[in-house]
């Protein structure tokens, strides 16, 4: 018999929750005959839900992390989060991931703090998978890191390549590093820096990615900055909306293109399926301790299942161990360039 593989839900975080978490969750348990689900909230919200459905125990907690409160702070001071209690979880091996979409930023610090960082890993890192023309691409950071070293991409490089071959099943995962040409000698100081740094330790490397190739599927992992992969997922996020407005708006304009439009109406449905970034669930941070997916604020029932099916799928790979054994002989990380210290906010 398989084991049961247990995640830790944070039943308040979205906009929606509770509601759509529960959803979610009760949806991805009847996907996942494994599923063990330890759902984490106050008691009139988790004690009814687990009740009510089989292998879901319920985790009560006294405190919920609002979106608008300072992360790190919150984490340290809501130690009886629905977040924190999460996270704890996890490090305590009551379960083996943890999925939320609350707080990306509390998310993050209660990761960073409570679960800690893997040995030799001088950063996490905020990855998306990306649908990209021939195949997906895992972009990274996008947002754990605003300032960023180029030892700190070369390690983002190295986990998002076996995030890439051990989830999404991509052998041999090509390597690129987002920049403003193709040249080796195109770029700023970090970019600079990075491709140097990037060929010598990793072999999978295959040189700079352009902004216009980053959907191509010319790479399978892209690497850069949390501000600019920040900055870039977004600007990607809005221009695909924009896209489907205008091409609404057009099909709808006539009753010429109202007919033509129903001839496409099937292939258009799959292209926007294809583009939903809710089939993918969340984004993995990886460099923890531990397997931890981050999903959208204004994620639906359906994100919700898909995010907490992605932490299975990243635990049946192992990504967390891997990751650890890949950076165990890592050289230590200087004390000036330490994240918190793990466990502080437990």
């Amino acid at each position: 018999m398989t084991d049961l593989i247990s995640i830790a839900v944070d039943a308040m975080g979205g906009d929606d929750a509770p509601d759509v978490v529960l959803e979610g969750v009760a949806q991805a348990l009847s996907a996942r005959p494994f599923l063990n689900v330890l759902l984490c909230g106050p008691e009139d919200v988790v004690v009814p839900f687990a009740e009510a459905h089989d292998r879901c125990t319920a985790v009560p907690c006294s405190e919920v992390i609002a979106m608008d409160e300072h992360p790190a702070n919150a984490v340290r001071t809501k130690k009886d989060s629905s977040i924190v209690v999460g996270c704890r979880l996890v490090r305590e091996g009551k379960a083996q991931g943890f999925f939320s979409a609350g707080s990306t930023g509390a998310c993050l610090a209660a990761a960073t703090l409570v679960m800690g960082r893997a040995k030799g890993v001088k950063r996490p890192a905020l990855g998306v998978v990306l649908p990209a023309y021939d195949q997906p691409v895992f972009f990274a950071d996008v947002g754990a890191n605003a300032d960023c070293k180029p030892e700190y991409l070369v390690q983002f490089a190295k986990m998002g390549a076996i995030y890439m071959e051990h989830v999404m099943g991509v052998s041999n995962p090509q390597v690129g590093l987002l920049n403003i040409g193709e040249e080796d000698t195109k770029g700023s100081s970090l970019a600079l820096g990075s491709y140097e740094l990037l060929r010598q330790e990793v072999p999978e490397f295959k040189g700079n990615c352009e902004g216009g190739d980053l959907l191509a599927g010319k790479f399978s992992v892209v690497v850069t900055d949390g501000f600019t992969g920040n900055v870039c997922l977004k600007t990607i996020e809005g221009t695909s909306k924009m896209i489907f407005r205008h091409i609404k708006s057009a099909l709808t304009s006539s009753l010429t293109a109202k007919m033509g439009a129903a001839l496409v109406k099937g292939s258009l449905a799959k292209l926007k399926e294809d583009l939903n970034p809710d089939r993918f669930g969340g984004t993995p941070l990886l460099g923890v301790k531990g397997t931890c997916i981050v999903g959208h604020g204004s994620s639906n029932a359906e994100a919700i299942k898909n995010g907490v099916i992605a932490a299975c799928t990243q635990v049946e790979g192992k990504v967390s161990e891997r990751i650890a054994e890949a950076f165990a002989n890592a050289p230590g990380t200087p004390a000036s360039q330490a994240a918190p210290e793990e466990g502080s906010a437990s």
